[in-house]
């Protein structure tokens, strides 16, 4: 039997993998610049705000609002449709691409813009575990 993220799953590369690592403990890391005290997402090697390469990881809040969202109907390997395609942005300011986790079904009516939404780890395998976001009740 395949595994269900088969050949979906993310590789870490040396400015991922700090996110990655910190994903497998159940913690959502964000690169920050020393230089300019921004956060910034994806993770890269440097600063997009001031183009610093002094950069630090820390633990973000893990809250965020919904910012954009896609309902796909679709069927993708790991996936159960329908499934929730987002856009959120955490509290630290920054976005990130992720899936919704719903109780039920997700409809257009159970989601709004500005949602609030908290992080979830989905721990896929033993070596890979991805942050998702949930509403808030």
């Amino acid at each position: 039997m395949q595994e269900p993220y088969a050949g979906a799953l993310p590789r870490p590369t040396p400015e991922t993998l700090p996110f990655w690592e910190g994903a497998r403990q159940h913690r959502l890391l964000l690169p920050w610049c020393r230089d300019c005290g921004r956060p910034h997402f994806y993770p890269r090697s440097l600063c997009p705000h001031c183009h610093s390469e002094v950069l630090d990881w820390r633990q973000a809040s893990g809250r965020a609002k919904l910012h954009s969202y896609a309902i796909n109907h679709k069927q993708a390997k790991g996936f159960t449709a329908p499934y929730v395609i987002a856009i959120v942005e955490l509290e630290e300011g920054v976005r990130m691409l992720s899936n919704l986790v719903m109780s039920a079904p997700p409809t257009p009516e159970a989601l709004f813009i500005d949602m609030p939404v908290e992080v979830v780890f989905d721990d896929v395998t033993d070596s890979v575990t991805l942050p998702k976001f949930r509403p808030l009740a």
